[in-house]
């Protein structure tokens, strides 16, 4: 009777809209924090010394803590029974570790002096380097630590007739949060005259990531959890390579959906991780490597670029934003699949126009098709997987899917780094990479997305 008493109090009720904004306002915070990881790294590391394969390199945080971290934190956030929740530990304990690192990253060059002073040792030309290269790992880890219990946190708490709504919402915080963390700098210097410094950007994005989180932390109230009773003979030490197998062998689907993500994610890299270097490099003209003695006269030309970028990816989030929630109402009436597979045909038709792209205008018009199937990206994939996760395993199943968005961002981060660092020209004022190279091989593979979720049989 006690329990049945626990069942009906624990039973889900539908969430308000203010509920929803709530839910969602962490996720702001922590795409506030990753539009500014994703988008600045490049011209940190680049400033330090790293050329398109090291810089790829260092980028290996991002995936590999996705694969390791995700999994291990989702699947102990399922078993956590602590007072404060399942999932809310994790959530803010990675956004206060996240934003430590954020603060740090863009003074990576004095961590190191001070660090190399107080040793009594001469700096050596990389340490600055290497400090950058241990702050973008543990931003990454953190970043990964929040958003795996933060996806399991949907079906924790939201009734699945919402699910599909829910994730919209997140994917509605995600482009907000990237607007607003893009288009912050530009539009100070512009309307203003405030410049705003890299490492002022960065602690910006610290304070958001982790007052949103506290927020959202605060007002969401996690259920009761009430461990399902086990045989003697359980899987209780069921390894890795066990749970990802019945994973996957769940349902025919999950393998298609699996699939789908590994394309859509080699795409969305490709992307996000290049773009700003693009920009600055491709569409500005800034030599890669500049000639010896002329590296002060791109200086202006430079943060002219830079603030271009920011203002396109401002644009792309900006589209995110507004398209999210009619994408979600419309996959409710249309099916899941079918809209998210034009929303990948758009986007491949952008990456298309950006590698082609040699006016500003161009470029714009790039980005903002981009953000359609960015919002898309960033919500059907998890409501097509939601009909199939077993309850109290939301964690778990949430940690192993996030393998196929890290795994294929190895492939970005390696290959088509090495491709990008081993095609470049040499002119006289200095060495240029061909990153547009980048785009094309994101319209490829985002065009195989939109086949294989075409392929993907939905519950009615």
């Amino acid at each position: 009777m006690a329990q049945q008493i626990t069942e009906e109090k624990n039973a889900l009720k539908k969430f308000t809209t203010m509920q929803l904004l709530y839910f969602c306002l962490g996720f702001f915070g922590l795409q506030f924090a990753w539009q500014m990881r994703l988008a600045l790294s490049g011209p940190v590391t680049e400033g330090l010394g790293a050329d398109p394969l090291i810089y790829g390199l260092i980028s290996l945080a991002g995936p590999f803590s996705g694969m390791v971290v995700q999994p291990i934190i989702g699947a102990l956030s399922d078993k956590t029974t602590s007072r404060f929740g399942r999932r809310r530990p994790y959530l803010l304990g990675g956004a206060i570790l996240a934003s430590l690192a954020l603060w740090a990253f863009p003074n990576s060059s004095i961590i190191a002096q001070f660090f190399g002073n107080s040793l009594g040792v001469v700096l050596a030309p990389w340490a600055g380097l290497a400090v950058a290269a241990v702050m973008i790992w543990i931003i990454d880890a953190c970043v990964n630590v929040a958003q795996g219990p933060y996806r399991a946190l949907v079906p924790d708490v939201v009734p699945q007739e919402q699910h599909g709504l829910a994730n919209s919402f997140l994917s509605f915080a995600i482009g907000l949060g990237s607007v607003v963390a893009a288009a912050t700098p530009p539009v100070l210097s512009k309307f203003f005259n405030i410049t705003m410094s890299i490492p002022a950007q960065f602690l910006m994005a610290a304070i958001a990531f982790t007052g949103a989180m506290l927020v959202t932390c605060i007002a969401i109230k996690e259920k009761q959890y009430i461990p399902e009773k086990k045989e003697e003979n359980n899987d209780k030490g069921q390894s890795f390579w066990a749970s990802l197998k019945d994973f996957l062998t769940t349902s025919p689907e999950i393998i298609k959906i699996c699939t789908l993500q590994f394309f859509t994610w080699i795409g969305v890299m490709c992307l996000l991780l290049y773009f700003t270097l693009f920009v600055v490099h491709n569409l500005y003209g800034v030599p890669d490597i500049v000639a010896e003695g002329n590296a002060t006269s791109y200086d202006a030309i430079k943060l002219a670029g830079t603030n271009f970028a920011l203002i396109s990816l401002a644009l792309f989030n900006l589209v995110c934003f507004v398209v999210s929630i009619p994408i979600g109402v419309l996959s409710t009436k249309y099916g899941n699949k079918l809209i998210h597979a034009i929303c990948m045909f758009i986007m491949a038709i952008s990456y298309i126009v950006l590698a082609f792209a040699h006016t500003n205008p161009m470029v714009m018009i790039g980005m903002g098709l981009a953000g359609i199937g960015w919002a898309s990206i960033l919500s059907l994939p998890f409501a097509m997987l939601s009909q199939y996760i077993k309850p109290g395993s939301e964690g778990s199943v949430m940690g192993i899917f996030n393998i196929f968005i890290a795994g294929p961002q190895v492939v970005v981060c390696t290959l088509v780094a090495w491709f990008i660092n081993h095609s470049s020209s040499v002119k006289e004022a200095g060495i240029y990479y061909h990153w547009e190279y980048a785009f094309i091989v994101g319209a490829i593979v985002l065009a195989c997305a939109a086949i294989a979720a075409l392929m993907i049989k939905e519950k009615n």
